[in-house]
């Protein structure tokens, strides 16, 4: 498989200072492999764009254990106290994003949408000082697309061509954010051959992914991926 890297070749395209877009809803569909192998690597002063930064010392939770992170940008941090305690303490910057707002930023970052007006979060804190205006007598707020520098996503299985399977819940962030990165890097369970995943149950299409990773650090155990003591490829 020509786009197939090791976990460390991969993530050594990510350089300081860059924005990440990771998939995951808690650690659903998060890419625990790419993570792990992050913390490995020089990168600093990082944005991370996802739902929330995993849990204490699991998924992107770790990387506030490697002090990588400058900024966070997603809705919900409270889940990770670490999180909490690195905000409190000046560590940390966060930008909270209602749920739908931030998969719609995603999606239009990789449709070529600039930005769009919603009424999501008028009236509320998170709309100060952003534009504002009104259709058919009610008030919207703009808001701009996101992109990245690097996106990295997390699926069941891949083709040899590339194409992703998510599976159920991990669908999640996954797919926006495998269409608004400049450079995305997959990690997978399972690479089988292409015609294997049937053409309705692509979720990504290969034409977006750049590197394909194989997890063997994690296998998973009643719904829930669990770490074993093994390298990475």
């Amino acid at each position: 498989m020509k786009k197939l890297r090791t976990a460390e070749e991969a993530i050594k395209k990510i350089k300081t200072g860059d924005i990440l877009l990771v998939g995951g809803f808690g650690l659903s569909g998060s890419p625990l492999t790419l993570i792990d192998a992050l913390t490995e690597h020089d990168a600093r002063e990082l944005t991370v764009v996802s739902n929330n930064l995993g849990e204490e010392g699991r998924g992107l939770g770790r990387l506030l254990v490697s002090q990588q992170l400058k900024k966070a940008i997603g809705s919900y941090f409270t889940t990770n106290r670490d999180a909490v305690k690195a905000w409190a303490a000046n560590d940390l910057e966060i930008e909270l994003i209602p749920q739908g707002t931030l998969a719609e930023s995603l999606r239009a970052g990789g449709a070529g949408i600039a930005a769009y007006f919603t009424r999501t979060g008028v009236g509320t804190e998170l709309v100060e000082g952003k534009e504002m205006r009104e259709f058919d007598g009610e008030p919207y707020v703009l808001e701009q697309a996101i992109k990245g520098e690097v996106s990295l996503v997390k699926a069941l299985k891949a083709d040899s061509l590339g194409n992703l399977y998510y599976h159920k819940t991990a669908m999640n962030f996954n797919p926006e954010v495998a269409t608004a990165g400049d450079l995305v890097i997959a990690e997978v369970d399972e690479i089988v051959e292409t015609g294997d995943i049937a053409p309705e149950d692509i979720g990504t299409p290969h034409i977006y992914v750049d590197y394909v990773v194989l997890n063997d650090r994690y296998i998973k155990e009643g719904g829930r991926y669990i770490e074993q003591n093994v390298g990475y490829r």
